[in-house]
């Protein structure tokens, strides 16, 4: 069998499979590194739209992109995962931060989430693009709401803990992303006091057909609502799933239905279809 030809090789020799992955694994993040490096990184904005009328863009997410040297626009999903540990996972935090900063303030009618990593809070540079910002003006701190997973939070809990705590008098608000996906505790809760959660879009897919999906979510949403913490659906793809999403209590939706991110802003399009269902 492959696996026990792989298992079968000279000891000392590579594994032919590990060095696929790790020669991948170097392309990725030197193409993320020249992307920072020549500027060639962009935010991707999607709407979340209000769950309840009037049935308006609560906010938008901005994702970071990365350009490839082809100029084809490179999704997160197909780098954070081997650059987020990385000195370059750091620095395209603060390009999202710095570029949607940017676009706050650009935009005064607009808010916008951005995603970052708990290992950005003591990086000196992301600290200083927030402060620059916030000193030329303080307003569009009340408009930002920084994004960041159950899974970075719970790797330096005290220091996120201090970190909201800190930001938040300076008007940010702070979603839980992935909301449902890993061991975050409840009790935590009451620790990091989170403005919003965002249920992970694995148990949002196709929901209106899932019970046990269907009991999950509503566990989490009666979790959120014990702390009022505003909840927010990802990936909501069908209108049968948004209907029973609303009908159990969620704040905002996201997903395709409403609209897939896009690099060129959504509030220079047309209006986005409403939520009522």
């Amino acid at each position: 069998m492959r696996d026990k030809k792989l298992a079968d090789l000279p000891e000392g020799s590579e594994n032919p499979l590990n060095a696929a992955v790790s020669t991948r694994d170097r392309s990725v993040v030197q193409m993320a590194t020249d992307a920072v490096k020549h500027k060639q990184c962009k935010l991707a904005f999607q709407p979340v739209m209000q769950a309840h009328a009037p049935h308006g863009v609560a906010f938008y997410e901005g994702f970071i992109r990365v350009l490839d040297e082809t100029g084809r626009v490179i999704p997160a999903r197909d780098f954070m995962p081997q650059v987020e540990n990385t000195p370059i996972g750091r620095e395209l935090d603060c390009v999202a931060l710095e570029m949607g900063l940017r676009t706050l303030a650009r935009n005064p009618s607009i808010r916008l989430s951005i995603n970052m990593s708990a290992r950005s809070i003591g990086y000196a540079r992301w600290s200083g693009v927030l402060d620059r910002f916030l000193k030329r003006d303080a307003s569009v701190g009340e408009r930002l709401i920084l994004e960041i997973s159950e899974s970075s939070a719970m790797q330096v809990p005290d220091l996120v803990v201090d970190f909201m705590d800190r930001l938040q008098e300076r008007g940010i608000a702070f979603a839980l992303d992935d909301f449902g996906a890993s061991n975050f505790s409840f009790r935590h809760f009451r620790e990091f006091l989170f403005d919003a959660a965002k249920v992970d879009g694995q148990f949002i897919r196709g929901i209106s057909d899932n019970p046990d999906n269907q009991a999950l979510v509503r566990a989490l949403i009666a979790v959120a609502r014990e702390f009022e913490i505003l909840v927010t659906a990802e990936s909501v793809e069908t209108q049968q799933d948004a209907a029973f999403l609303i009908a159990n209590g969620v704040d905002c939706l996201q997903g395709f239905l409403f609209g897939a991110p896009s690099v060129t802003p959504p509030w220079k399009q047309e209006p986005h279809s409403k939520t009522g269902t």
